[in-house]
């Protein structure tokens, strides 16, 4: 094994607590090892503001970081740099110390930290109006202060439905994009288009001269719901997306007035029309709204896990103060925003729950009492 002289660096003062040692994930260290391989590079992110924990971002993950405490201190050591004059008289080969560590960062898979974002976005509706507000936020400041990885980022915008106008982002309304929907599904209906191979110009035109709708807002539209092609001038439809957002259009009026399940499932299906009413299902719809039954009838009420807090204490108490008791399939589609998979899932409600038995099945409780 060689041996080496150790002696501190001459800019030790400035170097101190300069370096970091960061535990790769199995996950993170093949991607590096993969790019080493292919001379290709890899690019993190280490994001966060003052009063917030920091993040580390690939391009299409988020990580949480952690700082533990090493029971033994690491050296961080390189060869003197060119032009030292540092010497041994033992003559062994001297290596500096630059730095001397306390403590590690443990990575763990994050979800995105989109919440800080979408509460900066309230008030900024977009609505018939391509006015942009000075104070709305600019969407390359998002990529850097939103702690999340640009894919991630992308893929949020549009799941919250935000459209980039002039470089600014703007939420669309609600109404305004239900309003549009519905407009897309009568212009197929009364051109007598599939779904598929629908020609692009010709549905952007018709939106634009007969509904005043501007192309960057029908473009984008577009993409959130289909694929568009350019090159081929040509959209195809998700029609179970399209369909989803019609009904949870309509299930928003429901938030304090409850509707029969049956009467809901006939006002969809007449919304999305003939063509499109097979793909009507409740599923579609998780995560969204709440069931409860008066006899023989189920109503159904507006619950959006979009709109419940992000910490998860919180986000539970909310959960148990609308029911005292959930099945597991009825709450995990509102913990999906907060914990990464199943496993993450999992441990919340470990945490945070009782489990119960009884003749209908298992039920997670809460080991706090709330009130309402």
């Amino acid at each position: 094994m060689p041996s080496y002289d150790l002696c501190f660096s001459a800019h030790a003062d400035v170097e101190s607590a300069s370096f970091k040692l960061l535990e790769l994930t199995p996950e993170l260290a093949e991607l590096l090892e993969e790019a080493a391989k292919s001379l290709t590079t890899v690019t993190f992110a280490i994001k966060g503001r003052t009063g917030e924990d920091a993040v580390l971002c690939t391009t299409d993950k988020t990580y949480s970081l952690r700082s533990v405490a090493l029971s033994n201190s690491v050296l961080v050591v390189t060869p003197p740099s060119s032009g030292s004059s540092i010497s041994t008289t033992s003559g062994r080969e001297p290596v500096v110390i630059r730095d001397e560590l306390h403590e590690i960062l443990e990575i763990s898979p994050s979800v995105p930290k989109l919440h800080g974002l979408i509460s900066q976005l309230r008030g900024k509706e977009y609505d018939e109006s391509d006015e942009v507000e000075d104070n709305a936020s600019h969407s390359d400041d998002a990529k850097t202060d939103v702690q999340a990885s640009d894919e991630e980022l992308d893929r949020g915008l549009k799941e919250r439905r935000v459209l980039v106008i002039n470089g600014f982002l703007r939420p669309i309304s609600k109404d305004y994009l239900k309003t549009l929907l519905e407009l897309v599904l009568n212009l197929l209906a009364s051109l007598s288009l599939r779904s598929d191979n629908i020609p692009l110009d010709d549905l952007v035109s018709s939106l634009a001269q007969d509904h005043e709708v501007p192309r960057a807002v029908s473009m984008q539209l577009l993409a959130w719901f289909g694929d568009v092609d350019e090159a081929q001038g040509s959209w195809t439809m998700d029609v179970q997306a399209v369909v989803k957002e019609v009904g949870i259009g309509l299930m928003r009026h429901h938030r304090r007035d409850p509707i029969r399940k049956d009467a809901f499932l006939a006002q969809w299906k007449a919304t999305v029309g003939d063509t499109f009413n097979p793909s009507v299902d409740l599923s579609l719809l998780t995560g969204n709204y709440l069931v409860s039954t008066a006899g023989e009838q189920e109503n159904l009420v507006y619950f959006p896990s979009t709109e419940l807090p992000v910490d998860p204490a919180q986000r539970l108490a909310d959960l148990f103060r609308q029911r005292t008791r959930w099945t597991g399939d009825d709450i995990m589609p509102f913990l999906s925003e907060i914990a990464v998979g199943p496993k993450e899932r999992d441990k919340l409600l470990l945490k945070y729950c009782r489990v119960i038995t009884d003749p209908q099945g298992v039920w997670y409780t809460s080991r706090t009492q709330y009130t309402g």
